[in-house]
């Protein structure tokens, strides 16, 4: 028997040395199951609960492997189905390929059962490129082409093929007028500015007292030269939320997060700085970068068309951040005042000591940044933590502390709820041999995680490693939001859209095979995280956790912050318990600013 399209296709994802598609099963894929069948599952195919989560799961594949995600679905609703994760990728500059069946070509413009106009559908998601095969001698060119897009333009692409199309006969493209061949080899390559930039921008750099550093995702591969240029420029270092795991959190120098769930000391040193240096971030929120015109910057940045939007850069550099900061070292001179560079290691020492504070405060039942601090310290050196959307996401960022080869990631631009336990999953596949932490809340855990731990339970004997730990911040709430309408709105809560029932999560674990904790007083937290981490299958441990922790802002006074923590810790239950009846009044005198419309401070 010859080879049909399937088969070619499942051929030509394994010559680009793809290992592993996610996907869900319908008849608008069958010739490409029959011919998984034949391929003997090669590339293996990851059966996930949700086409969304096979789409999440490739994106966290891709983030955490450097390499393409692949995820296949069927035509109509299995289409539609993976747009979420599809925009994820899209959005934080992720490689990824969707393969999507169609109705037979007989009967589109029929309206026909779950016949979609595809084209429309992702022409935005996958703006570089989607393309229908509607003729076997449009491969290989299609796909080599997809795949090409989505490792050059860092999205995603998709490929459709209908029913009928998966099934035909397979014949290359001749030598022949209208036929496109096509091959296989995707050579690296490396864009660099030129030297006329560089002068210009070490001109900058060198003229600078106070230089501040803002690295992203981008500086991942540069982390020695990232170091080393701070080094030289006496420079603290903030991270965009996607560049967490780009540089560790042990120098003294790094000042954390930025951003609304930044810290104080990267908030301060934008704002007192009089040089920055931006190195593969498109951070979007420019308030808390240095005031326009009393900072002269430079960025790096390998796509020009996303340079100097965020900020009036003096220059622009576009170029691969390793090589670009490489050819930028020797024309930069070593700061001798060390003033700059001494107040920023005394900020974050100083923040160190009031989240240290803030997670110790007593809460009811746990303190949710307590559950994170004491997370941090146990995870292994080769650890991968993902963290979900939500009030989840702060503690994440303010309380885990990257070190050694650690890796995390989230939802950094979409910041789409329900992506940490297939991230840890897509993560799992990409390195079988590293534990995985997923941190995630409850809201994301009742919209798709538990079902994805079917998934975990499934596929965990393929794990060299078995530890995926999820732990659950269970505290009945949409919190994040809840605290966004108490101050933006001055709305207390509302109830009817906020209060979440109270799922027996580590039940649900144990009842599917894992290992499951419930965790109901602090002194149970440290054990509960070290049961998880030594466990001999993948995790859940659940937290119940208290509401009524606020998510404070970077920008608020180092005096609020650390009055917060101090009035709890002297035992000011009365204030504390306001806060818990939810009283408008009360919940804006806690947060920093004070009552709406009262101000947020400039200090």
């Amino acid at each position: 028997m010859g080879r049909n399209v399937s088969d070619h296709i499942l051929e030509r994802l394994r010559a680009w040395d793809v290992e592993r598609v996610f996907g869900y099963p319908g008849d608008g894929i069958n010739g490409l199951l029959a011919a998984w069948g034949r391929a003997e599952n090669r590339p293996r195919f990851v059966q996930a609960r949700h086409e969304e989560m096979a789409a999440f799961e490739a994106v966290g594949y891709a983030k955490f492997s450097g390499r393409l995600g692949v995820c296949a679905a069927t035509s109509g609703p299995g289409a539609i189905h993976l747009l979420n994760g599809l925009y994820d990728a899209k959005l934080d500059h992720v490689p990824v390929l969707a393969l999507v069946g169609q109705t037979h070509r007989s009967a589109m413009g029929g309206a026909y059962q779950q016949e979609v106009d595809l084209h429309t559908l992702f022409k935005d998601v996958a703006s570089e490129f989607v393309e229908t095969v509607t003729v076997p001698e449009q491969l290989p060119n299609v796909l080599d082409r997809a795949v090409r897009t989505a490792y050059a333009r860092r999205a995603p692409t998709a490929v459709i093929v209908p029913a009928d199309v998966q099934e035909l006969p397979y014949s290359p493209p001749s030598h022949a007028f209208k036929m496109v061949p096509s091959s296989l080899d995707r050579s690296s390559w490396q864009t660099t500015p030129s030297d006329d930039s560089l002068r210009r921008a070490a001109e900058v750099l060198n003229s600078g007292e106070r230089v501040a550093m803002l690295i992203g995702q981008g500086a991942a591969g540069a982390r020695a030269e990232v170091a080393e240029i701070a080094e030289l420029l006496g420079a603290g270092v903030a991270k965009a939320l996607l560049g967490l795991d780009a540089l560790s959190d042990e120098l003294p120098y790094v000042t954390g997060s930025i951003g609304l769930l930044g810290t104080r000391p990267s908030y301060v040193m934008m704002r007192d700085c009089d040089t920055l240096l931006t190195v593969g971030s498109n951070f979007p929120y420019s308030q808390f970068l240095p005031e326009f015109g009393k900072a002269r910057a430079v960025q790096i940045e390998i796509d020009p068309h996303l340079a100097g939007m965020r900020y009036p850069y003096e220059v622009n550099l576009i170029g691969d951040a390793r090589e670009t900061l490489r050819r930028l070292l020797p024309m930069l001179r070593r700061k001798d005042n060390q003033d700059w560079r001494d107040e920023v290691v005394a900020n974050v020492s100083r923040w160190k000591k009031v989240m240290a504070r803030r997670a110790s405060v007593a809460a009811d039942p746990v303190n949710p940044e307590y559950v994170a601090r004491m997370l941090s310290p146990l995870l292994p050196d080769d650890a991968i933590v993902t963290s979900d959307s939500g009030s989840v996401a702060n503690w994440y960022a303010r309380h885990v502390r990257m070190r050694g080869s650690m890796r995390g990631s989230l939802s950094g631009t979409l910041a789409t709820m329900g992506c940490g336990v297939p991230y840890a999953i897509g993560a799992k596949f990409a390195h079988p041999n590293r534990p995985v932490v997923a941190l995630v809340g409850d809201g994301a855990m009742q919209m798709n995680g538990l079902a994805e731990l079917v998934t975990a339970a499934k596929y965990q004997s393929q794990w060299d490693d078995p530890r995926l730990v999820v732990g659950v911040w269970n505290n009945r709430d949409l919190n994040q939001v809840t605290w966004e309408m108490r101050a933006m709105a001055g709305s207390p809560q509302f109830l009817p859209s906020q209060a979440l029932p109270d799922v027996p999560y580590a039940d649900f674990a144990r009842s599917i095979g894992l290992a499951g904790v419930r965790v109901e007083k602090p002194g149970d937290v440290e054990e509960a995280w070290r049961e998880a981490l030594a466990a001999k299958r993948p995790a859940v441990v659940e937290f119940l956790t208290d509401p009524a922790v606020p998510p404070i802002p970077p920008h608020a006074e180092w005096s609020q912050i650390e009055a917060t923590a101090a009035a709890v810790l002297k035992g000011d239950a009365d204030r504390v318990g306001m806060i818990r009846q939810g009283f408008k009044a009360k919940v804006q005198e806690f947060l920093p600013g004070g009552p709406k419309g009262s101000g947020r401070g400039s200090a």
